[in-house]
């Protein structure tokens, strides 16, 4: 098997963390956490995003997103071999040691409560991506199922700008579609898709259109592929082959340099056959080994991530 470093820009098992701590990152053998040490080592892992996301029955504060945080530091960057990533010089230093590179995303802003001040202590603390709504509404923005279908706020366009000038990566997967055209209309920099799919393929509101796409590949923004069975194929039974289907709609749009997975891995409680965890991504690899050419299938588990990150993260 040709050896293929991995790449996932968004898991949750911070969120897994929050509602349980006596789970453990590090050596978890209950079965409860999808994405862990050594499965992340199976799948010969140089980077993974870990979301902060905080469920809506819980309070819309700092106080769970800080929670979350310090658990991060503790049960995540303590385990051997993860570095955390804040800087460019940061990527090229995981792809030279072989440790795992952990990348802290916020998933959802309501706890900022539209104060851009927590926004920029969010950063001193080592996030490096936004995503400014969970599916609903917020101060911000409506999110992708929120009925309205609203866009950004005044006080939305001011979080866009300051992710912008901190170097936050801003992460357009929950955001509804106006919501989406109004951040892409405000930032001054490319914007992610760290786990949708491709509407086309499977018609879900949390997946991107064919336009959204193109503007994503335009911007020299990234769309990660996500593992969300009700995202692929709107079918009881999803394999590997399925998301292949939304590789090819990617690609077949002008995006092969701008595709890369996340599996939202921690954050469903159904798999796609045969992708139930990292240490099972070795399927996925093989699969797209037989429709594309090695160099390919390198970009789209890895590079094209490690590249756009390299570029656009902070100094």
């Amino acid at each position: 098997m040709i050896k293929l470093r991995s790449a996932d820009f968004h898991c949750d098992v911070i969120w897994k963390l929050l509602e349980d701590e006596t789970l453990s990152f590090r050596d978890e053998t209950s079965g409860k956490l999808d994405v862990t040490l050594p499965r992340l080592r199976q799948a010969d892992a140089v980077l993974q995003t870990f979301a902060i996301y905080v469920p809506e029955r819980m309070e819309r504060t700092m106080t769970p997103i800080l929670r979350s945080i310090d658990l991060f530091y503790r049960k995540v960057l303590t385990a051997p071999g993860m570095k955390l990533v804040r800087t460019s010089g940061d990527i090229g230093e995981i792809g030279k040691s072989g440790t795992v590179g952990a990348l802290l995303s916020l998933e959802g802003a309501d706890g900022l409560q539209g104060d851009l001040a927590m926004l920029r202590i969010l950063f001193r603390l080592g996030v490096r991506a936004a995503g400014l709504t969970w599916n609903h509404a917020n101060w911000g923005a409506d999110g992708a199922l929120e009925p309205r279908q609203g866009g950004l706020t005044k006080t939305g366009k001011a979080f866009v700008k300051e992710c912008n000038n901190l170097g936050i990566l801003l992460d357009v997967s929950h955001l509804s579609e106006r919501s989406f055209w109004d951040m892409a209309d405000t930032t001054a920099k490319p914007l992610i898709a760290s786990h949708s799919n491709a509407r086309a393929v499977c018609d879900h509101p949390r997946n991107l259109t064919d336009d959204q796409i193109k503007a994503l590949i335009a911007m020299d923004g990234l769309i990660g592929l996500t593992f969300v069975p009700q995202f692929v194929k709107p079918d009881a039974n999803v394999s590997v082959a399925d998301v292949l289907n939304h590789v090819e709609r990617v690609c077949g749009l002008g995006g092969e340099d701008h595709l890369m997975f996340g599996s939202d891995f921690d954050g469903i409680d159904h798999h796609v056959g045969g992708l139930a965890h990292p240490g099972e991504l070795h399927q996925l690899k093989e699969a797209l080994l037989k429709a594309y050419p090695e160099s390919k299938v390198r970009s789209f588990m890895s590079e094209n991530a490690l590249r756009f990150l390299e570029k656009h993260l902070p100094d």
